[in-house]
């Protein structure tokens, strides 16, 4: 599914890739509008445009994949992220992949109280868009600066999804 978003700054391409599991309860349609949500406050907080990113679902097997294959770490996880420079003749901003697994999601919704499947999807999202931007959450302060990030953009489309 290809889907173009126009955000105030511009336009992001959102692209959803992969099979989305029916019991995250979420459509594509959903999963590509909240994306574009959490991009385009990502590029506000940073000043630069998202141009592209490509949400691609997977199951933990695909994740140990790519997760040795980008990050070289063994194992299945939640979300990896690769970043892209512009090619010659594109816009210049961000361009990007998130690897978002969904099987992970439906495994760890239940052990959040009041945490939905949908919900803990969106966080991968939203915590791999954070990266795309630059963030980092290797100490403690920078994780818990990206973590009320991503939980206030949930909040900001937990309406949109059904949630409160």
């Amino acid at each position: 599914m290809k889907k173009t978003t126009n955000s105030r700054s511009g336009v992001c391409r959102i692209e959803i890739f992969g099979r989305l599991p029916r019991e995250i309860g979420l459509s594509r349609a959903e999963l590509g509008r909240c994306a574009a949500i959490f991009a385009a406050r990502s590029s506000a907080r940073i000043g630069v445009q998202f141009r592209s990113v490509s949400v691609i679902l997977q199951d933990d097997a695909f994740s140990a994949e790519v997760h040795e294959a980008i990050n070289g770490a063994k194992g299945a996880t939640d979300v990896v992220t690769q970043r892209y420079d512009a090619m010659p003749g594109e816009a210049e901003g961000i361009h990007g992949e998130i690897y978002v697994n969904a099987e992970c999601a439906l495994r760890a919704a239940p052990r959040r109280r009041g945490w939905s499947a949908a919900k803990e999807l969106l966080l991968y999202v939203a915590h791999g868009i954070d990266h795309l931007s630059g963030a980092d959450d290797l100490a403690p302060r920078d994780y818990d600066r990206m973590r009320r990030r991503e939980l206030a953009w949930l909040r900001l489309v937990s309406v949109r999804i059904g949630e409160k």
